[in-house]
């Protein structure tokens, strides 16, 4: 890892790996198992969301997107919970670039720029440890990959790029699309959906994205908010 990297990582990573040894340590049926830790790794995506304030509920959001593709090209049951967990983590390497690179800044000078594409695996680096993460790791390496190769970090193209990761890359930038002037959810997301067809058969797999298409209405149309967890990582 690079020096000025590692000596300038989010305190919150800390905290964040505590609360994902204590999920790989547990030992349960496979019944329960998913359900169990689908709930444990949303809140470390809260944790996330405290760290990165800036695009709280991405992780969420990306989630809900993640699995409504991954639903309509028949992903299995645990492929579909890797994609959720990954979705949930898929931006934790941010918090180990420099500080100022995690506050929201929307223009980067060219270093920064190159900074910035280490965090699908820098990410992937700090999730590797954890058994239970072992396919969603994979995922989050690749999900800044692009259909045509031309991503990062590896550029590999194509369908060489996991399943998982090139619908975890559409979900990602569907929900990042800013559109400032446009408040009604229904408008924005038919303009965000549009956006993505442009980039189809360059930035994302053109299959995925006809995937979104034919589903769009079942894209959330307001960001819901969701009951509060009980915090099962105390120590009593």
């Amino acid at each position: 890892m690079h020096p000025d990297i590692s000596e300038q990582i989010h305190p919150g990573i800390i905290t964040i790996q505590g609360m994902l040894k204590k999920i790989d340590c547990l030992r349960l049926p496979l019944t329960s198992r998913r359900d169990v830790e689908s709930i444990l790794v949303r809140q470390v995506g809260q944790e996330i969301d405290r760290a990165l304030l800036w695009q709280a509920g991405h992780g969420r959001r990306t989630a809900a997107i993640s699995l409504l593709i991954g639903r309509a090209v028949g992903l299995t049951t645990d492929e579909l919970h890797d994609l959720k967990l990954a979705a949930f983590l898929h931006d934790i390497g941010l918090l180990m670039l420099p500080h100022e690179l995690t506050i929201g800044v929307n223009q980067l000078d060219p270093d920064s720029y190159v900074t910035v594409q280490s965090h699908p695996r820098l990410g992937a680096s700090l999730l590797e440890p954890f058994l239970f993460l072992r396919e969603a790791t994979v995922l989050i390496a690749h999900h800044h990959e692009r259909w045509d190769g031309s991503g990062y970090p590896y550029g590999i193209r194509g369908r060489f790029i996991p399943l998982g990761s090139r619908i975890l890359s559409i979900a990602d930038a569907f929900d990042a699309i800013r559109i400032p002037e446009v408040s009604n959810r229904v408008v924005r997301n038919t303009i965000a959906l549009r956006i993505i067809q442009v980039a189809a058969g360059t930035q994302f797999d053109p299959e995925l994205v006809e995937a979104l298409r034919l589903f769009q209405k079942s894209i959330p149309y307001s960001d819901l908010v969701e009951p509060p967890l009980r915090n099962c990582f105390d120590s009593h």
